[in-house]
């Protein structure tokens, strides 16, 4: 399980696989674009300048760019 403090937030797309809850969260590198797995497909996120503070935490700002399905 990962203990590590959320560092950004994800804003935008259309996938049902991730709920609001799962938008903020840890990245290991928040300034590379972001391939997230939900269900049968990647979500992909980037990096953006922008920030808001959650619960007194500073989150950087990633927005959704596309989406692809995996390969059968």
């Amino acid at each position: 399980m990962n203990t590590a403090e959320p560092n950004v937030i994800l804003r935008g797309g259309i996938s049902p696989y991730l709920t609001d809850d799962q938008r903020i969260r840890y990245v290991e590198d928040p300034d590379e674009k972001l391939k997230l797995l939900r269900g049968n497909r990647y979500e992909h996120f980037e990096p953006t300048p922008e920030s808001e503070t959650r619960d007194g935490v500073q989150l950087r700002v990633f927005v959704w760019v596309g989406g692809a399905k995996l390969a059968e």
